[in-house]
Formats: C-alpha cells, sequence, structure tokens
C-alpha cells in the first residue's frame, strides 16, 4: 500500500508540471457583424496636406473620390473631388481611371475601404486613402464646398 501511494505521488509530481505548462484553450470567438463587413484591402494612406501638394499640382493625373453618398457630398465635400457612392464604384469603373493616382474617403474610413477593395479587385493599383477621412478634413479647419453632387458618367 505504501508502494502504490508512493507510485500515485511521484506521478502526480511528475506530470503537474506539464499539464500546468499547456496552453489554455479557449472557445473560439465568432466575429461580429461589424467585423466580418470591415474591409481588408491594406492602402496607402495620405495626408491632408500631401493632398493639398497633389491637388496644386493640376496636372490632371489625381482623382479624389468621395465614396459617401450624394446628399453628404451635397452637405460638403472637399474641393475637387468627385463623388460616386462606394456601392456604385463597380458600375461606374470608367470613370475612374487606371492610370490615375486615385485618393479614397468617406466620413470615417469604413466606406472608402469597400471601395478601394473592389477597386483592388478590378486591377487599380495607385490608391491612396485619405487620412483622418472627411471627419479628419473638417476637423482641422480644411476648405469645403457644398453643391449637388455631379452624376458620375459610364
Amino acid at each position: 500500500m505504501k508502494h502504490t501511494n508512493l507510485f500515485c505521488l511521484l506521478g502526480v509530481l511528475a506530470v503537474g508540471p506539464a499539464l500546468a505548462q499547456a496552453p489554455q484553450v479557449t472557445p473560439t470567438q465568432q466575429a461580429t457583424p461589424a467585423q466580418q463587413a470591415a474591409p481588408t484591402t491594406q492602402i496607402a494612406q495620405v495626408s491632408a496636406d500631401a493632398l493639398l501638394q497633389m491637388q496644386a499640382k493640376k496636372d490632371g493625373s489625381l482623382l479624389l473620390l468621395d465614396v459617401r453618398t450624394p446628399e453628404e457630398f451635397a452637405a460638403g465635400h472637399i474641393p475637387g473631388a468627385v463623388n460616386i457612392p462606394y456601392d456604385q464604384v463597380a458600375a461606374h469603373l470608367s470613370a475612374i481611371p487606371k492610370d490615375d493616382e486615385v485618393v479614397l474617403y468617406c466620413g470615417s474610413g469604413r466606406r472608402a475601404g469597400l471601395a478601394a477593395e473592389v477597386l483592388v479587385a478590378k486591377g487599380y493599383t495607385k490608391l491612396a486613402h485619405l487620412q483622418g477621412d472627411m471627419q479628419g478634413w473638417q476637423s482641422a479647419g480644411r476648405p469645403v464646398e457644398a453643391a449637388p453632387a455631379p452624376v458620375p458618367t459610364k
């Protein structure tokens, strides 16, 4: 009986540290609907100052693409921007030249990311995302135009 207890004690002492070091298994967490819908494409970020410098060149190689709704665009947008709502980008690819630098923005970043995913999937490579989007632009006191959204041509 003494030997049996001794073997049990030795077994616990030998196996105990290995069990203590074993990784803890936790149930897998499912992504929330917001995480599932979040864009995954990573594109370059452009600061507001860099965008203003790009616009100052006026060489025609920049397309500033506002992917908010026409109502948001009409309420106020960055001067020189073209409005194509994010959910209509695929239908208006002919209005987005592949050879131009395309800088996307929306209200806070989500819709611009979704539009960027569509453009990347269609072979666009000269894409950038405005840091801070419209919220950052306005909070920095940058110029804003309010006018009806021009209708994109196909």
